[in-house]
């Protein structure tokens, strides 16, 4: 069931994103604005259906959405055909991931891809026999579990913890809250820095990201953190803390899978999304936030 600071916050995007529609259509109607509205539309109705209404859906929604970071990360780094069986592995841990997180099994989930993956993937490459090649596919298959698996999972373990206290607030509004401002910040470091932007900061990496844009960004979310504490368990000051940690985490997660595509040559991670590239494109902040945000919440309250 759906709260009432859900529903207030889920009003706003909303509304949000139908005045964005109409200036869009009517005032600058060019067909990658179009692509892009559109894309929201269908980027927010699957979140909200698949990721706000019921937990096991939850469970389904972002699996499936590791799923398709990892298949499209596996898509784009290079590969033998020896190394197929290794990932068919990876692709099997997702199942197992997500059901500690649904179970809400802390202990499992903690380490079930940083301890037991971390040790048994190598062995079975081992057991294949294919020595030429062993270390950098092994650590390509281990950083694309860590960051589109375990670091995405973080959403699904989130979205079952309890209310604390007195509060009405629990985990679905922590996951709304999180990804709204992880958006947010993308959006607002682009206008930022189309707006004032004009030192690069990293500009080997990601040419149209600015000191101004990210300083810009940076302290729009740690204010919106504040203003949207509702949602939350959090005091002022807590939520401040919270908004600064997300607007950094989520710069990095940006540049790091911008690093990627610049290694193998490529603008955008696929074409799934009209406007806004593959998957990794709209998950590279979160993979950084959800990991980071959830142990900040863990170590508060739980």
């Amino acid at each position: 069931m759906i709260s009432y600071e859900m529903g207030l916050v889920l009003g706003f995007i909303l509304l949000s994103l139908m005045v964005a529609t109409a200036l869009i259509y009517i005032k600058f109607p060019t067909q990658e604005l179009k692509d892009r509205i559109n894309s929201w539309w269908i980027i927010i109705a699957f979140f909200t259906l698949g990721a706000m209404l019921n937990t096991t859906m939850a469970m389904f929604f972002f699996g499936f959405l590791s799923f398709l970071a990892l298949k499209e990360y596996f898509t784009l780094i290079p590969s033998r055909q020896t190394d197929r069986r290794v990932m068919f592995y990876a692709y099997m841990a997702i199942i197992p991931q997500y059901y500690f997180a649904g179970i809400g099994w802390y202990g499992m989930f903690i380490i079930w891809i940083p301890v037991f993956l971390f040790l048994l993937l190598p062995f079975k490459q081992v057991l294949i026999g294919e020595t030429k090649g062993f270390l950098e596919n092994t650590s390509r298959v281990q950083w694309g579990l860590m960051m589109f698996v375990f670091g995405l999972s973080h959403l699904a373990y989130m979205i079952t913890l309890a209310p604390i206290g007195s509060n009405t607030v629990a985990g679905v509004e922590l996951v709304l809250y999180l990804v709204l401002l992880t958006e947010l910040n993308d959006i607002l470091q682009y206008i930022w820095g189309k707006s004032i932007g004009k030192r690069k900061i990293i500009p080997k990496v990601s040419p149209n990201k600015t000191v101004e844009g990210f300083l810009g960004a940076f302290v729009s979310i740690s204010i919106l953190a504040v203003l949207f504490s509702f949602l939350t368990p959090f005091t002022w000051f807590e939520a401040l803390i919270a908004g600064m940690i997300i607007s950094m985490a989520g710069f990095i997660g940006d540049v790091v899978i911008s690093m990627i595509k610049r290694d193998i040559g490529v603008k955008d991670s696929g074409n799934m999304l009209p406007g806004h590239g593959g998957i990794l494109d709209r998950v590279d902040s979160l993979i950084y936030t959800a990991p980071l945000f959830f142990h900040y919440v863990y170590y508060l309250y739980y």
